[in-house]
């Protein structure tokens, strides 16, 4: 039987703490090999204390310690480094996300997919929560082509190679799905049960929306487009200089068709002009990148016979 590893990131949730443990291990108490790798975030509630004494007590609970807050991708990217197990699950610590799912998540991962993600399709929220983050998913489901509905469900399961391959930092946890689906790993998701908050308040504002969405262009662009810029700036260029000469047509219309001055028209001109010239810079400068990648793709291929032939 695969072993699996829990990885919970912990920030001010003493409260949920005791009871989230006890469900995890009813749960878990059917495999034969598991952890639980609870990262505290810097928790300031006592949190920390509480893990300190459930390690000390259950040998299958690992504390990982952050001295100050550094948010929930760095918390899981910690978790992801030290998590041992053949298969990862992500949750979070309010309670929400119901540990019963677990043995479902492990299922659905075993008919041969790399990442499965919950879909709380009954999300126990409120609605400034709730059509934000279906607002979210729908354009993030559109931008990278992977088709889930709940690309920010805290509850995850992934198998090891996914957690080892996927980099993540900043904001860049909501689309871990989207990073493996670009790294052509196979994504799936399962309807979860999704429960009402028990204890204190979301850590989570209105803000992350923005963030997301200013993460969200990185990933696309990082991973899209690093190896073949033109295509990225070389649309921008034709779309631009294309319409610079739909309005210089425009402009010759006037003057050569309907015997208008040129004068009359100059600053439609000077603007058609503009797009024009922007557009071949755009151009230009996916050029110079595709360029500098297929020089540094040499490079790296270079390094790569010379130590192929020691």
């Amino acid at each position: 039987m695969k072993s699996i590893s829990i990885i919970i990131p912990v920030y001010n949730e003493v409260e949920s703490i005791r009871e989230l443990h006890g469900e995890l291990t009813h749960v878990l108490s059917r495999y034969d090999h598991y952890e639980l790798v609870f990262v505290d975030d810097g928790s300031s509630d006592g949190s920390i204390d509480l893990l300190n004494e459930l390690s000390n007590t259950d040998g299958h609970t690992k504390v990982i310690q952050f001295y100050r807050n550094y948010g929930k991708a760095a918390a899981l990217a910690e978790g992801f480094k030290y998590s041992s197990g053949d298969y990862v699950v992500t949750m979070d610590a309010d309670l929400q996300d119901d540990p019963a799912e677990i043995p479902n998540l492990v299922s659905k991962l075993e008919e041969g997919y790399d990442l499965v993600s919950g879909w709380k399709k009954t999300r126990h929220d409120p609605w400034t929560k709730r059509w934000p983050s279906k607002f979210f998913n729908l354009i993030t489901r559109l931008m990278t082509g992977v088709k889930i509905h709940d690309f920010n469900c805290g509850l995850k399961i992934y198998r090891n190679s996914v957690i080892k391959t996927v980099e993540i930092y900043g904001g860049r946890h909501r689309y871990i799905p989207a990073l493996a689906g670009q790294k052509k790993f196979k994504v799936s998701e399962i309807i979860v049960n999704h429960r009402s908050r028990k204890f204190g308040v979301t850590k989570y504002g209105g803000a992350r929306l923005f963030h997301g969405f200013f993460d969200l262009i990185t990933i696309l662009f990082l991973n899209r487009y690093t190896q073949q810029p033109l295509h990225l700036f070389g649309m921008v260029g034709i779309i631009l200089s294309t319409m610079g000469l739909s309005v210089e047509i425009y402009v010759l219309y006037l003057k050569y068709l309907l015997g208008e001055p040129f004068q009359r028209h100059i600053a439609l001109l000077v603007f058609g002009v503009m797009l024009i010239l922007i557009g071949i810079q755009f151009i230009s400068m996916g050029l110079l990148g595709e360029m500098m990648a297929r020089s540094q793709q040499s490079k790296e291929d270079r390094i790569k016979k010379i130590f192929d032939n020691f």
